[in-house]
């Protein structure tokens, strides 16, 4: 009889582990099934506790002349988080403007622009062999960073609406206007 048993409770085990990665699936967007590490945490972070939340994807790089913009990332997070926006940055050296140690880039960004939005383990953000997210991304729109600080905007139901390049600041009406009506969307 205990054979049994264990074979009946494996055969609901399974069942309910089907029934959790079907709700993962369905709650969770294609875009953002990936487990990134965090610069705060050293840990892989599932992007899917974003999901239903409006993304704003940036590559960061400390020693770039648009590094200043991590300032104004940081008040659109602010102002805008508790409606649902997310600023996920990524670090990446593809343009040789990034610090050597990862372990510097949270302290150095916490300390000289305030960023409290999650930041992630330096990664390639572009061809020939960008991360997993990013691959989406330039897939999605046509376009990959061609500098540090590109923006890629998500809606709450995990597609691509817009992407802005290094020049356009955080600050910018067209963004903002667009963040904004993204938030006003129920999903």
């Amino acid at each position: 009889m205990p054979s049994f048993h264990r074979t009946l409770q494996a055969a609901v085990l399974a069942g309910l582990l089907s029934t959790t990665a079907w709700a993962h699936a369905a709650t969770c967007p294609r875009i953002l099934d990936e487990s990134p590490r965090s610069l705060q945490s050293d840990r892989p972070q599932s992007l899917c506790q974003y999901a239903g939340k409006v993304i704003l994807v940036v590559n960061t790089a400390s020693y770039c002349g648009f590094s200043p913009q991590e300032r104004g990332l940081q008040e659109l997070y602010r102002k805008y988080g508790p409606q649902g926006l997310v600023v996920l940055g990524f670090a990446s050296d593809d343009f040789h403007q990034e610090m050597s140690n990862p372990q510097r880039i949270a302290p150095y960004s916490r300390a000289k622009y305030g960023v409290q939005f999650p930041l992630f383990a330096p990664t390639h953000v572009t061809e020939p062999s960008p991360n997993p997210l990013f691959a989406q991304l330039i897939r999605a729109t046509g376009t990959q960073p061609k500098w540090n600080f590109y923006k890629y905007l998500i809606g709450r139901d995990g597609k691509v609406v817009a992407v802005y390049s290094s020049l356009t600041s955080p600050s910018d009406p067209a963004l903002v206007r667009q963040i904004r009506r993204l938030l006003a969307q129920r999903p």
